[in-house]
């Protein structure tokens, strides 16, 4: 399972929101490439990227920060803002492997069909930020009456192989993942990325052992130095699932 860690942008600024709540910001660095080179030289083999200030704008905001990142030399998965196909192409020049539509996904179901079958599902991710079961859009400051459920489903129809799942509620708390509603999401079938109150290596290794779910986004513990990427990548991580949480 891989270990990915989390650089939120604000206002140029590597930030992390507690439960997604812009007026409860911690800002860790005013360089987000330097905490890039960090996490590269500490082992990390992928970046998960979030324009904050372009999810609330509804366009990309961040672009020449994000593309010093994939300067870095490290796969970059990019989520915040991306409406349009024109800012998924503007992405994909900057240099991002990986772009997420959560927002779009909602609002223009369309999008997520055409975007797959433009730039193909290695690079379409669908990104599913819930509360209480149901996805929030907007920067997380509104909730749809669209289940968590509902929105992976159409999106499987519509060829998306890989879906990044917050639980906003644990997100920025260190209160660990919700390992039920994770496990519930990858039951339908797609590839999961875990993302939510990851706090210490016991969570890591908990959701290694849910079935589909591939890799974990880690951002306020690897900040504060709970977790470090070397001894999230050791060799327990890696081994066979068995799908846990409830039914």
């Amino acid at each position: 399972m891989l270990v990915i860690p989390a650089i939120d942008l604000r206002e140029g600024r590597c930030v992390r929101l507690f439960q997604g709540d812009f007026d409860q910001e911690t800002s860790y660095s005013a360089d987000p490439r330097e905490v890039g080179e960090r996490w590269k030289s500490s082992g990390a083999r992928r970046l998960h990227v979030v324009d904050l200030d372009g999810a609330r704008a509804g366009h990309p905001v961040q672009t020449d920060i994000v593309r010093a990142l994939c300067e870095l030399g490290m796969p970059v998965q990019l989520g915040g803002g991306l409406r349009s196909i024109e800012h998924i192409q503007e992405a994909i020049d900057a240099g991002v492997d990986r772009v997420i539509l959560g927002t779009a996904a909602i609002d223009n179901p369309e999008l997520l069909q055409e975007s797959v079958d433009r730039f193909g599902s290695e690079r379409i991710v669908l990104g599913v930020d819930a509360r209480d079961g149901y996805v929030a859009v907007r920067g997380w400051e509104e909730v749809s009456t669209v289940s968590a459920v509902e929105i992976i489903e159409d999106a499987l129809s519509a060829g998306i192989e890989r879906v990044i799942y917050t639980d906003i509620d644990r997100d920025g708390t260190l209160t660990s993942p919700n390992f039920e509603e994770t496990a519930r999401v990858a039951r339908i079938g797609p590839a999961i990325i875990a993302s939510g109150g990851v706090a210490r290596m016991d969570d890591l290794w908990h959701l290694s052992r849910i079935r589909n779910v591939e890799g974990a986004i880690v951002g306020r513990a690897l900040y504060d130095g709970t977790i470090s990427i070397n001894s999230a990548n050791g060799w327990y991580l890696g081994q066979d699932t068995v799908e846990t949480g409830g039914s």
